[in-house]
């Protein structure tokens, strides 16, 4: 055992942290300006069912995505199964939509819940984003809609994937779970394709606790959207689709507001954090910064490295747990590809090699406001230290999991 590794945690030494720095947690907002939004809900008595602070939240929401139209819900993944069962999606069982297989499971969930079937596409080896040349080969008469994912704030070729769905005369919808305050260019992410749904989950630049949107400039889209929110109801009173109960109340709305008050100051701030990473993460072998496309905005709320294991020396699940022992709460983003998923994978599945390699070797480090420059060159020095000495790392890992297991 060398002097490095007896700083290491997982020989035996404390944790590098005493309190954990984690992927995903909440971005703090103004407690005072949260609750006197509050107040004005409370002594109103609207607390669900389109209260002011929703439609004022809604109305900030699309002025930030450059669009007409925004429509809130009570998360992302309602929104997704609210857009792929629209009318406009024209889909039935037996009928396809296709999707990345490098995402959140909900992505596909979202499908399957609306009777749909997921078909899985590979994805881009560097950015992970999903491949348009694959989207183009797996058109086929069944096809209903294709769902990008701007995985971790990059925005999709949308370019490229609008000019397959129009030449095939399918929707074209994006999954912008995380890319609040993104763009396209100089197009912000909302504005792209026929609609487009964020996230607002509590792990999120922008959280409303829990809560989601979908963000359009379909007239007729919102307006079908606004009634499925709602039972179907339409402005009229009457019934007029399917809907379902995918309101955002107005707690949700009092912190979305809140919480946008400081994207600005936190993109800022993420920023500074991805330039420190990539300086301190500079010159390790196997480990790399993904790095963004300088021809879009990024709100950098995701710091994802990839390792190779073969050039590192140590595959990526010993060095999570490094860190881990360390109370750095890494994260792999993603573990699995969705096509290898139990409710997905079948005797038909097909290989997606980009989506595949990608999943073993995607690694979150931690980012946003409990995160310093001197957290940073910590985390790192971990990172150079563990792959610095990869032979003894990985044999010390083998001894203690497998006394673990024992």
């Amino acid at each position: 055992m060398t002097s490095d590794t007896q700083r290491l945690a997982l020989f035996g030494a404390a944790p590098a942290f005493a309190a954990g720095r984690v992927v995903g947690r909440p971005n703090p907002v103004d407690r005072d300006r949260f609750l006197a939004r509050m107040n004005r809900a409370l002594d109103s008595e609207w607390l669900s069912n389109m209260g002011p602070l929703m439609y004022e939240f809604e109305a900030r929401i699309a002025e930030l995505a450059g669009v007409r139209h925004c429509v809130s819900v009570c998360n992302a993944t309602v929104g997704l199964q609210l857009l792929v069962g629209d009318p406009a999606t024209g889909g039935g069982p037996g009928d396809e939509v296709i999707v990345p297989a490098l995402t959140f499971a909900a992505t596909a969930h979202a499908v399957s819940w609306r009777g749909l079937t997921p078909v899985f596409c590979d994805v881009d080896p560097v950015t992970g984003l999903i491949d348009p040349d694959h989207v183009e080969q797996l058109i086929t008469p069944r096809t209903r809609a294709i769902i990008g994912v701007h995985l971790w704030g990059q925005a999709c070729d949308a370019t490229r994937l609008g000019k397959i769905a129009e030449s095939n005369g399918v929707r074209l919808y994006f999954d912008a779970a995380p890319a609040v305050g993104c763009s396209y260019g100089d197009t912000p992410v909302g504005g792209l394709g026929d609609a487009e749904v964020f996230s607002f989950h509590a792990t999120k630049i922008v959280h409303s606790f829990e809560g989601g949107a979908v963000v359009t400039d379909d007239d007729a889209l919102a307006a079908r959207l606004r009634a499925a929110r709602n039972f179907g109801f339409g402005p009229d009173g009457a019934v007029h689709l399917v809907g379902t109960n995918g309101k955002l109340s107005e707690a949700s709305a009092a912190m979305g507001l809140t919480s946008l008050e400081t994207l600005d100051e936190l993109v800022a701030r993420n920023r500074a954090t991805y330039d420190e990473y990539r300086r301190a993460l500079a010159g390790i072998p196997g480990v790399r910064v993904l790095e963004f496309d300088g021809a879009n905005r990024n709100n950098h709320h995701y710091l994802m490295v990839t390792v190779a294991a073969q050039e590192s020396g140590l595959h990526r699940d010993v060095l999570l747990d490094v860190l881990r022992a360390e109370n750095v709460g890494a994260r792999p983003y993603f573990a699995q590809p969705l096509h290898l998923m139990q409710p997905y994978v079948g005797p038909d599945t097909r290989s997606l090699p980009h989506a595949e390699s990608l999943c073993g070797r995607l690694l979150a480090l931690p980012t946003g406001p409990q995160v310093d420059a001197a957290d940073v060159k910590v985390i790192s020095e971990i990172v150079r230290t563990a792959v610095r000495h990869a032979p003894a790392v990985v044999a010390r890992h083998a001894d203690v999991t497998g006394a673990a297991r024992e």
